[in-house]
């Protein structure tokens, strides 16, 4: 049996194109032949597919490209100028001098000389108080002055006389002693009647009464026919000066130290007055004063501003934003305060870029005033910013810039 095995296993391998211990080799060894080639023809068919495909997809990306529409913006010139630090405080319009007129004697007021809210001068007729009752006292104090004197007169010749005769012992000296009291009694009683006199006519002077100062009346408060006493505590009438007025306003007393500074230097400080709503301008005057004590509950001190007010925009009592400007600025860059946008973390405009895109510019901002902001750092004189439509930008979109007319803006 070995010997039988030994003989098949030779022939086994001796027999031609079959390797010996093999046996199947030979279709395995084309199967990966045919597998190489169909890999070969793949790649290269995707390669010709792929030189062929990708300019048509980069060349339809491009064509999306031009076609996405621009974003219409509003967009503004940064420039130099000139801007002013202001500092607002709330005050009111207050009267210079404000009088209520009284009647100083008594008696009926016979007419009122002025009309209600009329302008009057200082000296102008108001009113007149019955004079014939002071007539009547000053004629009277006249007579008694008439009388006193002629006895004053009668009594300086007798004392001439005694002053004669009594060197020659015909009178005592004890006569020309009490006549010589007498005189200088008489005189007492006419300087009395004389100053009765004076009195019937200051208060003949008295019942016509005329304006102490020069300003605008109010409502009438005492009719013509009515009893009116001296010194009553309602009055006649009450005249405020309205030219010029001032506004007394108030500050924070931290503010205080650069006031102090300009005032020192000699400066005069602008100050303006705005409605309650801060839109409208309705004066412009000088800051004349400060308070001499800071309100400790407030932690604020009180200013006085005067203005001409010629126009009388202000009325006494008004209620108005004061402000006041401290310092003003030039050749600073400045940008629309509109065109101003902030986050939690920075300031930043909407830069477009001379391709009309947008990019974002982070920048430091100082001094705002109205509808302007000082650029202190992050942009140039001259560069376009977007103020309006920002909301639909983004880095690198594509713009169509409208300039923003800022003369028409303010005109309006």
């Amino acid at each position: 049996m070995s010997t039988r095995t030994t003989i098949e296993r030779n022939e086994v391998q001796v027999r031609p194109g079959i390797s010996p211990g093999l046996p199947g080799k030979e279709p395995k060894r084309r199967w990966w032949v045919w597998l190489l080639a169909l890999a070969v023809l793949g790649y290269g068919g995707y390669r010709v597919r792929k030189g062929m495909v990708a300019p048509q997809a980069t060349t339809a990306a491009q064509g999306a490209n031009l076609r996405l529409p621009s974003v219409p913006v509003v967009a503004a010139k940064t420039r130099k100028g000139d801007i002013g630090v202001y500092y607002t405080g709330l005050g009111a319009v207050t009267p210079i001098y404000t009088v209520t007129i009284k009647s100083q004697i008594s008696g009926y007021l016979m007419q009122v000389l002025y009309k209600e809210g009329q302008t009057v001068r200082k000296g102008d007729s108001l009113a007149e108080i019955d004079p014939r009752p002071y007539q009547v006292m000053l004629e009277q104090a006249q007579a008694g002055f008439a009388r006193d004197e002629a006895n004053l007169e009668n009594a300086k010749v007798d004392l001439k006389r005694y002053q004669i005769l009594t060197p020659l012992k015909a009178v005592p000296e004890q006569q020309l002693a009490t006549q010589e009291a007498t005189v200088k009694q008489d005189e007492g009683i006419v300087q009395t009647d004389q100053a009765l006199i004076d009195i019937a006519k200051l208060d003949l002077v008295y019942c016509h009464i005329t304006a102490p100062i020069t300003g605008r009346v109010g409502l009438r408060l005492v009719d013509p026919g009515n009893y009116v006493t001296a010194n009553d505590s309602t009055g006649l009438v009450v005249i405020t000066q309205v030219e010029p007025i001032t506004v007394i306003f108030t500050l924070p007393e931290d503010q205080l130290p650069a006031i102090l500074a300009k005032m020192h230097a000699g400066a005069r400080l602008k100050v303006e007055a705005y409605d309650r709503e801060m839109k409208t301008k309705i004066a412009q005057g000088w800051l004349s004063t400060i308070d001499n004590q800071i309100d400790p509950e407030t932690g604020t001190v009180k200013l006085r501003a005067n203005f001409d007010n010629r126009d009388g925009a202000l009325f006494p009592n008004q209620f108005v934003n004061a402000r006041l400007l401290v310092e003003e600025k030039h050749e600073v860059t400045l940008v629309p305060t509109a065109a101003v946008q902030r986050n939690s973390q920075t300031t930043y405009v909407f830069l477009v870029k001379p391709d009309s895109t947008a990019t974002v510019r982070q920048i430091t901002i100082g001094t705002t005033e109205g509808y302007d902001s000082e650029v202190l750092s992050g942009l140039s004189p001259g560069d376009v910013i977007v103020m309006t439509g920002v909301d639909k930008l983004q880095e690198g979109s594509k713009v169509r810039v409208q300039m923003y007319d800022e003369k028409a803006q303010k005109g309006s």
